[in-house]
């Protein structure tokens, strides 16, 4: 069952790739990059208290290979 993530700041997804196993590696502006150790990476922008639209949370979940359940757990 996989259904509507709850709305998030980028600083939230940023914090919960990280409990994944994803670091920041670069700051360019408000775009924060992170990889994870086998190589995935994936931007995420943190603009103030912004939420990530649904479409850009898709691409950030496809990029990291996780599905909505997996990210769900993360979120704690």
């Amino acid at each position: 069952m996989s259904g509507k993530l709850p709305a998030l700041t980028g600083v939230e997804v940023i914090r919960a790739l990280q409990r994944a196993g994803f670091s920041v590696v670069r700051v360019r502006s408000s775009h924060h990059l992170l990889r994870h150790a086998d190589g995935r990476t994936t931007l995420v922008p943190v603009h103030g208290g912004e939420t990530i639209g649904p479409g850009l949370m898709s691409k950030i979940l496809r990029d990291c290979g996780l599905d909505r359940e997996q990210f769900r757990s993360l979120l704690g």
